[in-house]
Order: C-alpha cells, then sequence, then structure tokens
C-alpha cells in the first residue's frame, strides 16, 4: 500500500533522515518507533507533502506522491493526524470537522461524516460550537483525528497520538485505533507507547538517527535486545502518565 524507497530529507546541512525504506501494508496497522530527535515527524511530514524530500521514493497505491502538494495528497487518499493536536484554536468543533473535508463537494455525505464522528466522539458533540483552543487535551486529540477522519482516508497517518494525554485518555485513544482498524482503515502510527501500540499494531519499524534500523513483527519486537532495554523496561510505561498528561484529560 505504502512504498517508501532510500528516503532522505534534511534541514539545510543537517540530515534527519538517511536512505529510509519502510513499508505499510494495506488493512493493517504499522507502528514506527523511535527515540526524540530520529526522524520520525520528519518522515510524517515528508509522507503529508509538508516537506519536500532530497532524494528517494514515496509510492502509495502505486503512485509516487513527492511533487505533490498535501491538498493533492489528501486526496488520493492519505491524511495526517500531526503530533501535538494542532487544531485550529480559534475555530469551532464544527468548523475543524468541515476544514477537514474541505475537497470534498459532496454536503450530504461531509454531513452524514460529521454526525459520524460526533458518534464516535461523544465529548465533541458536547461542545459541538465551542472553540477548539478551549478543548482539554484529550478533546484535541479526538478532534483532530475526527477532522483527519473528515478526508476518508484510505491510510490515516498518525503522528505520536498519547503524547502528554492521561493513561485513560490514552487507552480511550488506542480503543478507536483498535475500532478504526477493524471497520477497515489502515494506519500508520508514530508512537512510543510500545505497550500499548504492541495491542494494534501488526507490524513495527525503529528509527534511529535517522536510519531504520529494526523491522519486524510484535513477537519479533519483543525479542529484540535493543527494543527491550530501551522501551520495555518501564521507559514506555512513562509515556502519558506525567502531570501535564493528567491535566490534559
Amino acid at each position: 500500500m505504502l512504498e517508501i524507497r532510500d528516503l532522505a530529507c534534511s534541514y539545510g546541512k543537517i540530515e534527519a533522515l538517511r536512505n529510509v525504506s519502510l513499508s505499510a501494508r494495506e488493512n493493517e496497522v504499522t507502528c514506527l518507533l523511535g527515540p526524540n530527535g530520529a526522524g520520525k515527524t520528519t518522515l510524517m511530514m515528508s509522507l503529508s507533502g509538508i516537506l519536500k524530500p532530497t532524494r528517494g521514493s514515496i509510492r502509495f497505491e502505486g503512485q509516487e506522491l513527492i511533487g505533490l502538494s498535501p491538498a493533492q495528497i489528501v486526496a488520493r487518499g492519505l491524511a495526517l493526524v500531526p503530533e501535538n493536536r494542532l487544531v485550529f484554536p480559534a475555530l469551532t468543533v464544527r468548523e475543524n470537522l468541515l476544514a477537514g473535508a474541505y475537497g470534498r463537494q459532496n454536503r450530504a455525505g461531509v454531513a452524514n461524516d460529521v454526525e459520524q464522528q460526533l458518534n464516535r466522539f461523544p465529548r465533541l458533540r458536547e461542545r459541538f460550537s465551542q472553540l477548539a483552543g478551549t478543548l482539554s487535551g484529550g478533546e484535541q486529540q479526538m478532534l483532530a483525528l475526527g477532522r483527519a477522519l473528515m478526508s476518508r482516508p484510505r491510510l490515516l497517518l498518525m503522528d505520536e497520538p498519547s503524547v502528554g494525554l492521561a493513561p485513560k485518555v490514552v487507552a480511550e485513544i488506542f480503543g478507536i485505533i483498535r475500532q478504526l482498524h477493524a471497520e477497515g482503515t489502515s494506519i500508520f502510527l508514530v508512537e512510543q507507547n510500545v505497550h500499548m501500540a504492541m495491542k494494534v499494531a501488526q507490524q513495527f519499524f525503529l528509527l534511529q538517527q535517522g536510519r531504520v534500523s529494526f523491522s519486524g513483527t510484535p513477537d519479533q519486537l519483543a525479542e529484540d535486545d535493543v527494543v527491550k532495554r530501551a522501551y520495555l523496561a518501564g521507559h514506555a510505561d512513562k509515556v502519558g502518565s506525567t502531570e501535564a498528561g493528567k491535566q490534559a484529560a
């Protein structure tokens, strides 16, 4: 479904991605792990057309994405839920959801999908006319996800959906990821909470210093010494459980 080959991306003289090759299969949840600064967000921004790679290829369903605008990439069937939510704070919940469907012309279909997102996220219904900037962190994450789903993506890109959120909200978000996967949505997920990711993902990649250093199944991940030391020895349990996260619920 998604094929990335020999991808490189730089910020000036700093090479953030170095010959990255990986794939995401249809009807699966693919998870990209990696420490801060590894290049994960750079990869997601490259996939969504926000950054232009210096070399390599990104093919989605056989078609090259490099050189397309973000709007064209959304139209092809990819939608990004960015890190730190990044909702439009001065717009209402309703307006944020409609912004996710800006490229669609079928008003009745858009209205039906707004209702679907409100059914999926009941708290958004309660705050439908409220400015997005006044929502809690967890509610903003739900809105960012609902906004992305309004474009009806075939591949949903999610960048660190658990960061800064209370454990209860993290569990709710991952429950929604499981539900979306069961409904047939393919998902490419960047996440550091490995324990939660292992409950939903079928394929894992580890990105370190801009390079892919591991690829495999959840069982293979659990046996990898580097991953066990960095993520499965208590590190991932701390993600989403800070005081800031508790306040964001």
